[in-house]
């Protein structure tokens, strides 16, 4: 039976080095991440040994910790990155009832609002004086929405702030706007584009695997639908996220299949940023209430998958993202030594994980990321939404000549 890790072996494990530990481990285990740490691709071991990484538990564990916190030091360097975005959830009115969402409302609820487009205008003037650069924009899906109210939000943000990167509408809500619209989705996209559609946020995947999706939200998109809308989105030069959320009802062999999947797009289309791990936050949940999910996460499963998603997307998605909302503060620092390279966004007004029961807060300021990054020993960098422009935050003379080297990002 194999050994679980303790608290304090889970906490401490940032001390351990790749080369202290390999020795120790079972020699399958060894021989994979080896494999992965000599081709910095996570494409030289196969499924199954995937999914037996996925499952390993003490020794071995710690062993693909730190084989995830060399690799990321060898891909990405020592800096974490963040960019300074607003959250914007224009509506919490929704149809679709997810079991894990715990944000939306019934159109009849006494606490329902909807923004008008120049109102989410408004929020993107105030984001821009705050020194935000980025807007994420997403919300509910309700009723007799007016067909072209996403082209209309992107066109209020644009007139009132040109300069505003906007990361917008889930692949769900991309497929409810061509439903109303009555567009082809290429057609659909491209109209996106064009009124100032920067990037699309890949949320709305959760696990892609129907069997569990009819169990999260029968309502929701198919995994066809949302690989379709991504792969189009990219052939339309529309970059994306990607995301996955674990910690419900889904098993270790899911978080492999679908970071297979991910490098597969990637590998067609080039056109995603970064991976960001949503770990599900279960408390105000139905789908926790009705008894169809454990309790979110534990801290190895948390550790696990941002280290498998470092080894496993290496050579395909080398940013992974810390979604710092739905952890705690040492959390988050901790999956920096597992593989992560970036904190995400300072979001500003975060309302999502904060319904479902996160703690985290909705704002964490520039001065915060830094300080948090710092605390890890690492260096702290603001980006913009698409990786290709990095500060450094620290005096160069506090710097080594190594540290300076900024790493190529894909």
């Amino acid at each position: 039976m194999a050994r679980h890790l303790s608290m304090s072996e889970l906490e401490n494990f940032p001390s351990l080095d790749w080369f202290d530990v390999a020795p120790s481990l079972a020699p399958e285990v060894r021989s994979s991440l080896e494999r992965i740490l000599e081709t910095q691709n996570g494409n030289a071991i196969s499924l199954e040994e995937a999914c037996a990484l996925a499952h390993a538990e003490g020794d071995e564990l710690l062993g693909v910790l730190a084989a995830a916190n060399l690799l990321r030091a060898e891909l990405s360097g020592n800096l974490v990155t963040y960019v300074v975005n607003r959250n914007i959830n224009f509506t919490n009115i929704c149809f679709v009832g997810c079991k894990f969402c715990a944000f939306s409302r019934g159109p009849r609820e006494s606490d329902t609002y909807f923004f008008e487009p120049e109102r989410v205008g408004q929020k993107a003037v105030e984001a821009w004086q705050l020194g935000a650069r980025e807007v994420c924009i997403q919300g509910g899906l309700p009723h007799d929405l007016p067909p072209f109210y996403y082209r209309d939000i992107l066109r209020a943000v644009k007139k009132a702030v040109p300069g505003m990167h906007i990361h917008a509408f889930s692949p769900m809500e991309i497929v409810y706007g061509v439903e109303l619209t009555g567009m082809k989705l290429g057609d659909y996209l491209s109209m996106l584009r064009d009124n100032g559609l920067d990037t699309l946020p890949g949320t709305a995947a959760e696990i892609l695997d129907d069997e569990i999706r009819h169990i999260l939200s029968a309502n929701k998109l198919s995994t066809a639908q949302w690989i379709e809308v991504i792969r189009t989105a990219h052939l339309k030069g529309i970059r994306s996220t990607s995301t996955m959320m674990y910690g419900h009802t889904e098993t270790p062999e899911h978080w492999v299949r679908q970071m297979y999947l991910l490098r597969e797009i990637q590998n067609e289309t080039g056109g995603f940023t970064e991976f960001v791990p949503l770990g599900f936050v279960h408390q105000n949940t139905l789908l926790f209430h009705q008894g169809l999910s454990r309790t979110g996460p534990t801290l190895a499963e948390h550790l696990k998958v941002h280290a498998l998603a470092r080894l496993l997307l290496a050579g395909s998605i080398n940013n992974i993202q810390v979604s710092w909302v739905k952890l705690n503060r040492r959390l988050s620092q901790l999956c920096l030594h597992a593989g992560a390279n970036d904190y995400g966004g300072t979001l500003m007004e975060e309302n999502i994980s904060r319904e479902a029961g996160a703690t985290a807060g909705q704002y964490t300021s520039p001065e915060d990321f830094q300080s948090l990054i710092l605390e890890a020993g690492r260096i702290p960098a603001e980006r913009n939404t698409t990786y290709t422009r990095i500060n450094i935050k620290l005096p160069l003379d506090e710097l080594t000549a190594e540290e300076t080297l900024e790493p190529e990002f894909a």
